[in-house]
């Protein structure tokens, strides 16, 4: 077995939906990809839709992270082959009851999406294997090294960098298309990120988002451009105050996060990387996103700021994986990549039972 392509991924998520129909269902998403490709999302859960609270799990954002599309696609089918036996799941030294397995299908809603982003995905898998952003020739001028848009900083969080930013930040991101973390020109400019966007809006008991990508061997959590406090609420996103005063560690400006959404979003993290340590020994970092690089745009910052900008929206905290390391890469070879597949499976079941808790 190796990587899957394209067509792969979406049939393995249609074969689920087909195999497991009392527990799940297909989801057609709204918008074909720049290239005209229809995507799929899969929703697990044995309660009725809408009455539970909700996990949107989502991988293959950035085309060169092969990996996270099978790590989802393993999750989805580990749960639902599991609960159907009746039986539990074991990842190497981490294990779970049939019970645990029975609890997130009947306590929570899971909507998995494994490949946000097909084009790119393709194009790095038969063309230029590092290739980053999707595949929108629009701004590129008719280059082509200035085609395409990084989907996770084309979100709507701090979108104007330039005014959000302290001059000394270093963000990364840019708003020349021939950079690999190019925003796009507008916020939500891409079918990619708007069909997260509208997974979101669809299911509005979300409360929880989880990105997959490669790779640093951490749990990330909000906020990604500055470092968190719990103190000086007025020290917000929001706040034209502190326009050019963010993302630079250390000085006066800080991201207010309420102190219970940080210790909740701690405990998540922190239950995630025990559960993946169990497996086999990986020992992954919790920590804010900020400590990783400073960054605006994303999906889980995106996710989080929902509540903040429009009362009308649910809280939704904001997580990413970064799995794998650098002896790897983006393309571990498919023994190790198999091996990386059980350890962050493993602490997506323990994310879950924890949600519930």
């Amino acid at each position: 077995m190796s990587y899957l392509n394209i067509t792969e991924v979406e049939s393995a998520v249609t074969s689920l939906a087909t195999a497991f129909p009392a527990t799940s269902r297909l989801i057609d998403l709204p918008e074909t990809s720049v290239e005209g490709r229809a995507g799929h999302a899969l929703r697990i859960g044995a309660a009725p839709a809408g009455t539970r609270d909700c996990a949107v799990l989502i991988g293959g954002v950035h085309a060169r992270e092969w990996g996270s599309c099978e790590i989802l696609v393993h999750f989805a089918a580990d749960l639902l082959e599991a609960y159907d036996a009746g039986t539990g799941l074991i990842y190497g030294g981490t294990s779970f009851t049939s019970d645990q397995v029975r609890r997130i299908l009947d306590e929570l809603e899971v909507v998995v999406l494994p490949l946000v982003n097909p084009d790119g995905r393709l194009y790095s898998q038969t063309v230029e294997p590092m290739w980053r952003k999707n595949r929108n020739p629009a701004q590129s001028g008719g280059d082509p090294d200035r085609i395409g848009v990084d989907i996770n900083r084309n979100y709507d969080f701090l979108f104007d960098f330039r005014t959000a930013f302290d001059p000394d930040a270093a963000p990364r991101v840019s708003d020349d298309p021939g950079d690999l973390v190019y925003q796009g020109p507008r916020a939500f400019s891409e079918p990619e990120t708007r069909n997260v966007r509208w997974l979101l809006d669809t299911y509005p008991r979300t409360r929880w988002l989880v990105d997959v990508h490669s790779y640093s061997e951490d749990m990330l959590t909000v906020w990604g451009d500055d470092e968190n406090q719990s103190a000086a609420p007025a020290q917000n996103f929001l706040n034209p105050a502190f326009d050019h005063r963010r993302g630079v560690p250390g000085d006066a400006y800080a991201e207010y996060l309420p102190k219970s959404d940080a210790d909740d979003a701690v405990v998540l993290a922190e239950q995630f990387c025990a559960a993946l340590k169990g497996v086999r020994g990986r020992a992954y970092t919790p920590m804010s996103a900020f400590h990783l690089y400073p960054t605006c745009g994303t999906s889980d910052d995106y996710a989080y700021s929902r509540h903040r900008a429009d009362e009308h929206k649910g809280k939704v905290l904001g997580f990413t994986i970064e799995w794998g390391d650098e002896p790897g890469g983006f393309h571990p070879s498919w023994p190790e990549m198999e091996r990386i597949v059980l350890d962050v499976d493993a602490g997506l079941v323990q994310f879950c039972v924890t949600a519930l808790d």
